[in-house]
Formats: structure tokens, C-alpha cells, sequence
């Protein structure tokens, strides 16, 4: 290897080391309405969001979990779509509501508690725990819903 593609490797690296120590330490530091502008969401309607953020995920998962995977690439779908619906209800927590604010943010952290109850039991193996779970994220979502969609879009597990 030359000595500029190297040179090149190491700036990447303490770059990524850098930006990991700076969202690390500041993910739990700055409330979620107050972000640097780079952090914003993208600019697009809820539907749209929605839609492309959990339809697909939620569908996946809504099959994959309804009976226990007989191998680990059905582990590894559940615990994928599982992951993706609990880290999107941190970025809906980014999205700004025009009436009742703290209850949006109370739904999203609860589902992306229970998302990230149900992962992890998924990772564990433990099917029980992970259905459980992902049936109360459902429970939060649909509450969300009734309170913000005029009870539009109920999920079913």
C-alpha cells in the first residue's frame, strides 16, 4: 500500500472514531426539538413517512413472527424489521407536532421501548418475549394512531 492511501485510512478512521464520540455523547444530551440544523428530518408528509419508514417492515415482521422460526435466518429477519420499527420511533420522536407534542413523544418512546425489548428477545431466541413485546409496540402504535390519525391504520399482529 502507498504511503497517500494509508494516509487516507487513517483520516477516515479518526474521523468515524471522532463523529461516533460526538453523536454517542451527545444523542442523550440535546432534546430532540432543539437539533443542530443538520439533524432535521427530511421534508415530507406523515403519510409519506409512515408509509416508507414501517409499511414494508411492519408486514415483513407481521408474518415472520407469527409462529416461531424454525431457523437462524428467521431470527435474523425478525430481529432486522424489529430493529428498524424501534429506531424509527426515534425519528418520529425528531418530527414536530402541531397540538400535543408531549404525548407524541410519550408514544414514540413507548414503542421504541418495546421494539427494543422485543429485538432483544429476539436476539436471546426467547419467542414468547419477543411476540409479547412486539404485540405491546403494536398497542403504542395504534394508541398513537387513535390520538393523531383519528384512529386510522390500526395494526393487527
Amino acid at each position: 500500500m502507498n504511503f497517500s492511501y494509508r494516509l487516507g485510512v487513517l483520516f477516515v478512521l479518526i474521523g468515524s472514531v471522532g463523529l461516533g464520540a460526538y453523536f454517542q455523547s451527545t444523542a442523550n444530551a440535546i432534546p430532540a426539538h432543539s437539533l443542530p440544523p443538520e439533524l432535521v428530518p427530511v421534508d415530507t408528509n406523515m403519510h409519506d413517512f409512515m408509509e416508507g419508514m414501517f409499511q414494508s417492515p411492519y408486514r415483513r415482521l407481521k408474518e415472520a413472527i407469527a409462529s416461531e422460526p424454525k431457523d437462524n435466518n428467521g431470527w435474523k429477519a425478525i430481529r432486522s424489521d424489529l430493529l428498524i420499527l424501534a429506531e424509527g420511533s426515534n425519528l418520529l420522536i425528531l418530527r414536530k407536532q402541531e397540538k400535543d407534542q408531549a404525548k407524541w413523544d410519550e408514544y414514540g418512546v413507548a414503542s421504541k421501548q418495546a421494539g427494543e425489548i422485543a429485538f432483544k428477545a429476539a436476539k436471546q431466541k426467547n419467542f414468547s418475549e419477543s411476540r409479547k413485546a412486539y404485540e405491546s409496540m403494536l398497542i403504542h402504535c395504534n394508541d398513537c394512531h387513535k390520538a393523531f390519525a383519528n384512529g386510522k391504520h390500526q395494526l393487527a399482529p
